[in-house]
């Protein structure tokens, strides 16, 4: 079986391609240009660079959140429209999980956390292993209240190790909250891995879709939508 696994839930837009569950092509790209431009020429060469057609693709698999709202939306609509015109099946990846997969070996508590803007980040908590056990739901929230719902999780004197778009932000903070507890991913494996993607697609290949059913995966509501919530509230309130 051929997957094709495409990320842009976040900085990082990545694709992969894996023939009977080996990676045979990555690729990332962090180069500020919008993922709708990166996108399908970095498919288009993931396919050449692999000796792959298009038509033999049998998986495709996108990262479905959470993340940035536009950036889910692309990735989504992109293996939905690939899916669809292919007659293929597709299948959602969390990209929490696939953060946690990528330091999945680390003897540690797994802390993959995405910076949510509004103060919070989107996170979950992982315990290590191949694959790396959930134990936690993913959430959207303040940084203090994720890292109290982490330690609850961890054994006495656990380290717990971050990785994800949120540690930039909030790096100090969380080495303030826990001391010499926390640790942080190194620069190579930061960032979330399309092949986490496409492996994860491939242990839950049973777990696919049509592309009618695959959808983007939110914690809240878009921004626009929330104003728009505040703002009819607010024009209750004046009646």
């Amino acid at each position: 079986m051929n997957l094709l696994a495409i990320d842009t839930s976040g900085p990082v837009c990545g694709v992969a391609v894996m023939k009977n569950g080996v990676l045979c092509y990555e690729a990332v790209a962090m180069n500020k240009l919008t993922h709708s431009v990166s996108m399908m020429p970095m498919v288009e060469e993931a396919l050449n660079k692999s000796s792959t057609d298009i038509s033999e693709i049998d998986l495709y698999a996108a990262v479905t959140g959470p993340g940035s709202f536009t950036g889910v939306r692309i990735g989504v609509s992109a293996v939905k429209g690939m899916a669809h015109g292919a007659g293929k099946p597709c299948i959602a990846v969390d990209a929490l999980e696939a953060l946690a997969s990528g330091i999945g070996l680390a003897p540690c508590l797994l802390c993959p956390i995405q910076d949510a803007r509004a103060g919070q980040v989107y996170g979950a908590v992982f315990a290590s292993g191949m694959p790396v056990k959930r134990l936690c739901d993913d959430m959207a929230a303040k940084l203090p209240e994720y890292l109290d719902i982490a330690l609850s999780l961890a054994q006495p004197e656990q380290k717990l190790l971050f990785t994800g778009d949120g540690v930039p932000t909030y790096r100090t903070a969380i080495a303030d909250a826990l001391g010499d507890r926390a640790l942080f991913a190194p620069a190579e494996a930061a960032y979330l891995r399309p092949a986490c993607v496409a492996a994860l697609a491939w242990q839950k290949q049973n777990e696919a879709v049509d592309y009618l059913t695959l959808q983007p995966h939110y914690l809240r509501a878009p921004q626009a939508e929330r104003a728009r919530k505040a703002k009819l509230a607010a024009e209750g309130a004046e009646k």
